[in-house]
Protein backbone atom coordinates (compact mmCIF):
# COMPACT_ATOMS: atom_id res chain seq x y z
CA UNK A 1 0.00 0.00 0.00
CA UNK A 2 1.18 3.55 -0.86
CA UNK A 3 2.12 6.12 2.06
CA UNK A 4 1.43 9.80 2.32
CA UNK A 5 3.06 12.33 4.58
CA UNK A 6 0.55 11.99 7.64
CA UNK A 7 2.46 13.96 10.39
CA UNK A 8 2.80 17.60 9.28
CA UNK A 9 5.08 18.99 11.88
CA UNK A 10 8.74 18.19 12.38
CA UNK A 11 9.09 15.25 15.01
CA UNK A 12 11.95 15.61 17.69
CA UNK A 13 14.62 13.67 16.35
CA UNK A 14 15.42 10.17 18.13
CA UNK A 15 19.24 10.36 17.56
CA UNK A 16 19.06 13.57 19.98
CA UNK A 17 17.89 11.84 23.23
CA UNK A 18 19.93 12.74 26.14
CA UNK A 19 21.01 9.35 26.63
CA UNK A 20 21.96 9.02 22.88
CA UNK A 21 24.23 11.75 22.65
CA UNK A 22 26.38 11.44 25.96
CA UNK A 23 26.56 7.70 24.32
CA UNK A 24 28.03 9.39 21.19
CA UNK A 25 30.45 11.92 23.45
CA UNK A 26 31.85 9.55 25.73
CA UNK A 27 32.82 7.24 22.43
CA UNK A 28 33.96 10.05 20.29
CA UNK A 29 36.21 11.34 23.65
CA UNK A 30 37.63 7.40 24.35
CA UNK A 31 38.01 7.49 20.44
CA UNK A 32 40.30 10.75 20.39
CA UNK A 33 42.15 10.12 23.32
CA UNK A 34 43.24 6.91 21.27
CA UNK A 35 44.59 8.60 18.53
CA UNK A 36 46.04 10.63 20.71
CA UNK A 37 48.00 8.02 22.41
CA UNK A 38 48.64 6.20 19.31
CA UNK A 39 50.54 9.04 17.81
CA UNK A 40 53.71 9.05 16.28
CA UNK A 41 56.68 9.87 17.84
CA UNK A 42 56.10 9.17 21.39
CA UNK A 43 58.15 7.38 23.41
CA UNK A 44 56.87 4.28 25.36
CA UNK A 45 56.83 6.24 29.18
CA UNK A 46 54.82 9.09 27.21
CA UNK A 47 52.74 6.56 25.15
CA UNK A 48 51.72 5.08 29.05
CA UNK A 49 51.47 8.36 30.74
CA UNK A 50 48.66 9.56 27.99
CA UNK A 51 47.14 5.66 27.93
CA UNK A 52 46.70 6.44 32.37
CA UNK A 53 46.02 9.55 31.90
CA UNK A 54 43.10 9.82 29.45
CA UNK A 55 41.70 7.01 28.67
CA UNK A 56 38.47 5.65 30.35
CA UNK A 57 36.15 3.08 30.34
CA UNK A 58 32.39 4.28 29.67
CA UNK A 59 32.00 3.46 33.21
CA UNK A 60 35.27 5.12 34.65
CA UNK A 61 35.18 8.10 33.49
CA UNK A 62 36.25 10.95 35.60
CA UNK A 63 33.13 12.98 37.61
CA UNK A 64 33.64 16.45 36.37
CA UNK A 65 33.92 15.18 33.06
CA UNK A 66 30.84 13.09 33.11
CA UNK A 67 28.68 16.05 34.90
CA UNK A 68 30.20 18.47 31.54
CA UNK A 69 28.86 15.63 28.44
CA UNK A 70 25.69 14.85 30.60
CA UNK A 71 25.67 19.15 30.45
CA UNK A 72 26.18 19.60 27.11
CA UNK A 73 24.20 16.57 25.90
CA UNK A 74 20.95 18.66 28.02
CA UNK A 75 21.94 21.97 25.97
CA UNK A 76 21.89 20.09 23.00
CA UNK A 77 18.45 18.26 23.34
CA UNK A 78 16.89 21.19 24.50
CA UNK A 79 17.92 23.30 21.94
CA UNK A 80 16.84 20.47 19.60
CA UNK A 81 13.37 20.79 21.47
CA UNK A 82 12.88 24.14 20.69
CA UNK A 83 13.26 24.08 16.75
CA UNK A 84 10.40 21.40 16.60
CA UNK A 85 6.87 21.09 17.83
CA UNK A 86 5.66 20.01 20.11
CA UNK A 87 8.20 20.11 23.13
CA UNK A 88 6.19 19.07 26.33
CA UNK A 89 5.54 15.90 25.23
CA UNK A 90 5.43 12.84 27.15
CA UNK A 91 7.52 9.65 25.94
CA UNK A 92 4.40 7.65 25.81
CA UNK A 93 2.89 10.25 23.28
CA UNK A 94 6.14 10.86 21.19
CA UNK A 95 6.10 6.59 21.05
CA UNK A 96 2.09 7.13 19.20
CA UNK A 97 3.59 9.60 17.29
CA UNK A 98 6.63 7.30 16.47
CA UNK A 99 5.04 5.04 14.29
CA UNK A 100 3.96 7.47 11.44
CA UNK A 101 7.28 9.30 11.19
CA UNK A 102 8.03 7.98 7.71
CA UNK A 103 4.32 8.17 6.73
CA UNK A 104 0.89 6.62 7.29
CA UNK A 105 -0.41 4.13 4.70
CA UNK A 106 -4.12 4.61 2.20
CA UNK A 107 -5.82 1.68 1.31
CA UNK A 108 -6.41 1.43 -2.42
CA UNK A 109 -8.42 0.44 -4.99
CA UNK A 110 -7.15 -2.20 -7.58
CA UNK A 111 -8.68 -1.78 -9.98
CA UNK A 112 -11.78 -0.11 -11.99
CA UNK A 113 -13.50 -3.86 -11.82
CA UNK A 114 -12.62 -3.80 -8.30
CA UNK A 115 -15.16 -0.68 -7.87
CA UNK A 116 -17.58 -1.75 -9.75
CA UNK A 117 -17.37 -4.95 -7.62
CA UNK A 118 -17.85 -3.36 -4.66
CA UNK A 119 -21.20 -1.16 -6.22
CA UNK A 120 -22.55 -4.32 -6.77
CA UNK A 121 -22.12 -6.32 -3.75
CA UNK A 122 -23.45 -2.46 -2.09
CA UNK A 123 -26.79 -2.97 -4.99
CA UNK A 124 -27.05 -6.54 -3.97
CA UNK A 125 -27.34 -5.99 -0.43
CA UNK A 126 -29.02 -2.56 0.18
CA UNK A 127 -31.18 -2.02 -2.83
CA UNK A 128 -33.07 1.39 -0.91
CA UNK A 129 -29.64 2.70 -0.46
CA UNK A 130 -28.73 2.47 -4.04
CA UNK A 131 -28.38 6.43 -4.56
CA UNK A 132 -25.50 6.39 -1.87
CA UNK A 133 -23.80 3.45 -3.39
CA UNK A 134 -23.83 5.25 -7.21
CA UNK A 135 -22.68 8.39 -5.60
CA UNK A 136 -19.50 6.43 -4.02
CA UNK A 137 -18.78 4.43 -6.93
CA UNK A 138 -18.71 7.77 -9.05
CA UNK A 139 -16.28 9.56 -6.59
CA UNK A 140 -13.77 6.14 -6.96
CA UNK A 141 -13.85 6.18 -10.30
CA UNK A 142 -12.92 9.71 -10.35
CA UNK A 143 -10.46 9.24 -7.76
CA UNK A 144 -8.75 5.92 -9.81
CA UNK A 145 -8.84 7.61 -13.00
CA UNK A 146 -7.14 11.05 -11.55
CA UNK A 147 -4.28 8.61 -10.37
CA UNK A 148 -5.12 9.95 -6.34
CA UNK A 149 -3.95 7.63 -4.39
CA UNK A 150 -6.40 6.06 -2.08
CA UNK A 151 -9.98 5.08 -1.37
CA UNK A 152 -11.53 8.33 -1.15
CA UNK A 153 -14.99 9.90 -1.52
CA UNK A 154 -16.55 13.24 -0.16
CA UNK A 155 -18.79 13.12 2.99
CA UNK A 156 -22.44 11.64 2.93
CA UNK A 157 -25.31 11.87 5.49
CA UNK A 158 -28.18 9.46 5.12
CA UNK A 159 -30.84 10.12 6.08
CA UNK A 160 -34.35 8.06 6.73
CA UNK A 161 -36.08 6.08 9.35
CA UNK A 162 -34.65 3.77 11.72
CA UNK A 163 -33.55 0.69 11.28
CA UNK A 164 -33.57 0.11 7.66
CA UNK A 165 -29.76 -0.77 7.58
CA UNK A 166 -28.30 3.27 6.93
CA UNK A 167 -24.82 2.08 9.79
CA UNK A 168 -25.00 -2.04 8.22
CA UNK A 169 -24.51 -0.51 4.52
CA UNK A 170 -21.30 1.76 5.74
CA UNK A 171 -19.73 -1.19 7.43
CA UNK A 172 -19.89 -3.57 4.69
CA UNK A 173 -18.41 -0.74 2.72
CA UNK A 174 -15.83 -0.35 4.57
CA UNK A 175 -15.35 -4.14 4.50
CA UNK A 176 -15.47 -3.85 0.78
CA UNK A 177 -13.26 -1.17 0.74
CA UNK A 178 -10.45 -2.85 2.71
CA UNK A 179 -10.20 0.01 5.43
CA UNK A 180 -10.47 0.13 9.37
CA UNK A 181 -13.64 1.51 10.42
CA UNK A 182 -14.48 3.79 13.34
CA UNK A 183 -18.42 3.88 14.93
CA UNK A 184 -19.37 6.77 16.71
CA UNK A 185 -22.82 7.37 18.48
CA UNK A 186 -23.38 10.73 18.36
CA UNK A 187 -26.24 10.33 21.18
CA UNK A 188 -22.90 9.16 23.39
CA UNK A 189 -20.37 12.05 22.15
CA UNK A 190 -22.12 15.40 23.68
CA UNK A 191 -19.28 17.01 23.39
CA UNK A 192 -15.59 16.96 21.28
CA UNK A 193 -13.63 16.02 23.65
CA UNK A 194 -14.05 11.99 23.08
CA UNK A 195 -13.39 12.27 19.37
CA UNK A 196 -11.09 14.58 18.57
CA UNK A 197 -9.19 15.29 22.03
CA UNK A 198 -8.89 17.99 24.26
CA UNK A 199 -6.00 20.56 24.67
CA UNK A 200 -2.89 20.31 26.92
CA UNK A 201 -3.30 21.85 30.28
CA UNK A 202 -6.88 20.16 31.10
CA UNK A 203 -7.06 18.03 33.87
CA UNK A 204 -8.65 14.79 31.54
CA UNK A 205 -6.65 15.76 28.49
CA UNK A 206 -5.72 13.02 25.86
CA UNK A 207 -5.64 12.38 22.12
CA UNK A 208 -9.14 11.82 20.89
CA UNK A 209 -10.12 8.67 19.49
CA UNK A 210 -10.17 9.15 15.83
CA UNK A 211 -6.35 10.41 15.98
CA UNK A 212 -5.34 7.19 18.18
CA UNK A 213 -7.04 5.18 15.57
CA UNK A 214 -4.62 6.46 13.04
CA UNK A 215 -2.00 6.42 14.64
CA UNK A 216 -2.27 2.50 16.34
CA UNK A 217 -3.10 1.45 12.52
CA UNK A 218 -0.73 3.46 10.97
CA UNK A 219 -3.63 4.08 8.32
CA UNK A 220 -4.53 7.55 6.76
CA UNK A 221 -7.88 6.59 5.39
CA UNK A 222 -10.36 5.12 7.99
CA UNK A 223 -13.52 5.02 7.27
CA UNK A 224 -15.44 6.77 9.96
CA UNK A 225 -19.58 6.28 10.72
CA UNK A 226 -21.62 8.92 12.72
CA UNK A 227 -24.66 7.40 13.86
CA UNK A 228 -27.65 10.08 14.47
CA UNK A 229 -25.72 13.30 14.21
CA UNK A 230 -28.52 15.50 15.05
CA UNK A 231 -28.91 14.05 18.64
CA UNK A 232 -25.43 14.76 19.47
CA UNK A 233 -25.65 17.69 21.94
CA UNK A 234 -23.45 20.12 23.10
CA UNK A 235 -21.20 21.22 26.65
CA UNK A 236 -21.03 24.38 27.63
CA UNK A 237 -18.08 25.50 29.95
CA UNK A 238 -17.36 27.93 32.16
CA UNK A 239 -16.18 30.39 30.49
CA UNK A 240 -19.25 30.05 28.17
CA UNK A 241 -17.25 28.25 25.30
CA UNK A 242 -19.72 25.65 23.04
CA UNK A 243 -18.21 22.09 22.71
CA UNK A 244 -19.87 20.55 20.35
CA UNK A 245 -19.58 17.35 18.13
CA UNK A 246 -20.60 19.07 14.78
CA UNK A 247 -18.26 22.18 15.44
CA UNK A 248 -15.76 20.25 15.77
CA UNK A 249 -16.37 18.20 12.92
CA UNK A 250 -16.11 21.49 10.41
CA UNK A 251 -12.32 21.38 10.06
CA UNK A 252 -12.35 18.12 8.85
CA UNK A 253 -14.81 18.01 6.55
CA UNK A 254 -13.18 20.79 4.58
CA UNK A 255 -10.26 19.50 2.34
CA UNK A 256 -8.49 22.60 2.66
CA UNK A 257 -8.53 23.09 6.41
CA UNK A 258 -8.44 19.22 6.81
CA UNK A 259 -5.65 18.21 4.96
CA UNK A 260 -3.46 20.28 7.89
CA UNK A 261 -6.01 20.32 10.59
CA UNK A 262 -4.09 20.79 14.02
CA UNK A 263 -5.04 18.20 17.06
CA UNK A 264 -5.50 20.04 20.13
CA UNK A 265 -3.46 17.75 21.98
CA UNK A 266 -0.30 16.94 20.22
CA UNK A 267 -0.37 20.31 18.90
CA UNK A 268 0.61 18.36 15.92
CA UNK A 269 -0.81 18.92 12.13
CA UNK A 270 -1.86 16.24 10.55
CA UNK A 271 -3.23 15.32 6.94
CA UNK A 272 -7.22 14.32 7.22
CA UNK A 273 -8.18 14.55 4.27
CA UNK A 274 -8.24 11.05 3.17
CA UNK A 275 -10.65 10.54 5.87
CA UNK A 276 -13.83 8.91 4.34
CA UNK A 277 -17.02 9.96 6.82
CA UNK A 278 -20.74 8.25 6.26
CA UNK A 279 -23.27 9.95 8.77
CA UNK A 280 -26.53 8.85 9.27
CA UNK A 281 -29.66 10.82 10.80
CA UNK A 282 -33.22 9.96 11.50
CA UNK A 283 -33.91 13.90 10.64
CA UNK A 284 -32.28 16.75 9.37
CA UNK A 285 -34.05 19.41 12.07
CA UNK A 286 -31.72 20.53 14.27
CA UNK A 287 -28.34 20.16 12.36
CA UNK A 288 -26.30 23.49 11.79
CA UNK A 289 -25.96 24.89 8.27
CA UNK A 290 -22.49 24.73 8.23
CA UNK A 291 -22.37 20.81 8.40
CA UNK A 292 -25.09 20.48 5.97
CA UNK A 293 -23.40 22.48 3.63
CA UNK A 294 -19.76 20.37 3.23
CA UNK A 295 -22.18 17.16 3.20
CA UNK A 296 -23.49 15.35 0.02
CA UNK A 297 -27.66 14.39 1.43
CA UNK A 298 -29.06 11.51 0.68
CA UNK A 299 -32.76 10.55 1.57
CA UNK A 300 -33.09 7.06 2.01
CA UNK A 301 -36.60 5.62 1.75
CA UNK A 302 -37.85 2.37 3.53
CA UNK A 303 -37.10 -0.67 1.86
CA UNK A 304 -39.90 -2.33 -0.11
CA UNK A 305 -41.84 -5.48 0.15
CA UNK A 306 -40.11 -7.08 -2.82
CA UNK A 307 -36.91 -5.91 -1.37
CA UNK A 308 -37.24 -7.09 2.31
CA UNK A 309 -38.22 -10.46 1.00
CA UNK A 310 -35.39 -10.61 -1.31
CA UNK A 311 -33.22 -10.21 2.03
CA UNK A 312 -34.91 -13.03 4.19
CA UNK A 313 -34.25 -15.24 1.19
CA UNK A 314 -30.62 -14.04 1.29
CA UNK A 315 -29.91 -14.07 4.72
CA UNK A 316 -31.59 -17.65 5.16
CA UNK A 317 -29.53 -19.11 3.12
CA UNK A 318 -26.70 -17.57 4.93
CA UNK A 319 -27.88 -18.90 7.96
CA UNK A 320 -29.29 -22.33 6.05
CA UNK A 321 -32.61 -22.26 7.40
CA UNK A 322 -35.01 -24.82 6.01
CA UNK A 323 -37.72 -23.50 3.85
CA UNK A 324 -40.62 -24.41 6.06
CA UNK A 325 -39.32 -21.61 8.62
CA UNK A 326 -38.66 -19.35 5.69
CA UNK A 327 -41.84 -19.68 4.43
CA UNK A 328 -43.38 -18.91 8.03
CA UNK A 329 -41.32 -15.51 8.18
CA UNK A 330 -42.20 -14.66 4.40
CA UNK A 331 -45.90 -15.17 5.59
CA UNK A 332 -46.04 -13.10 8.20
CA UNK A 333 -43.90 -10.21 6.96
CA UNK A 334 -46.52 -10.31 3.99
CA UNK A 335 -49.48 -10.15 6.66
CA UNK A 336 -47.58 -7.31 8.55
CA UNK A 337 -47.36 -5.37 5.05
CA UNK A 338 -50.94 -6.10 3.87
CA UNK A 339 -52.25 -4.14 7.62
CA UNK A 340 -49.92 -1.75 7.01
CA UNK A 341 -47.50 -1.84 9.44
CA UNK A 342 -43.77 -0.22 8.49
CA UNK A 343 -41.61 -2.79 8.26
CA UNK A 344 -37.80 -2.30 8.82
CA UNK A 345 -34.45 -4.37 8.30
CA UNK A 346 -34.25 -4.04 12.44
CA UNK A 347 -37.49 -6.35 12.25
CA UNK A 348 -36.22 -8.67 9.54
CA UNK A 349 -33.27 -9.58 11.33
CA UNK A 350 -35.11 -10.31 14.56
CA UNK A 351 -37.75 -12.79 13.22
CA UNK A 352 -33.88 -14.49 11.25
CA UNK A 353 -32.88 -14.66 14.71
CA UNK A 354 -36.01 -15.94 16.14
CA UNK A 355 -35.91 -18.39 13.42
CA UNK A 356 -32.41 -19.62 14.03
CA UNK A 357 -33.18 -20.14 17.76
CA UNK A 358 -36.29 -22.32 16.43
CA UNK A 359 -34.07 -24.57 13.95
CA UNK A 360 -31.23 -25.15 16.59
CA UNK A 361 -33.17 -25.49 19.48
CA UNK A 362 -31.86 -29.23 21.29
CA UNK A 363 -34.68 -31.82 20.67
CA UNK A 364 -35.89 -32.61 23.95
CA UNK A 365 -36.79 -36.81 24.79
Amino acid sequence: MPKIRFILSELPNPALEETAIIERLKSFYNRLQDKRQNEEGLSEEERAARSEFWHHQANEFPKALDTRIRRWAHNIRRNHLKEVEPTRLSKEDRAMLEGCREGAEVFGLRSAHHIDEIAASLHAEFPWISEATTHVWRSLHHNLAGGMPGARFAPILLDGPPGIGKSAWARRLAQLLGTPDMIVDATGENASFGFVGSQRGWSNAGPGRLISLMLMRQVANPLVIIDEIEKSGSVMSDKGQSFSLPNALLPLLEEMTACRWTCPYFQNQFDMSFINWVFTSNSLRGLPEPLLSRIRVFSVPSPSQAQINELVLREASKRKLTSSITAAITTALAEAFEAGHQINVRTVKRMLDLGSDQQNRPVLH
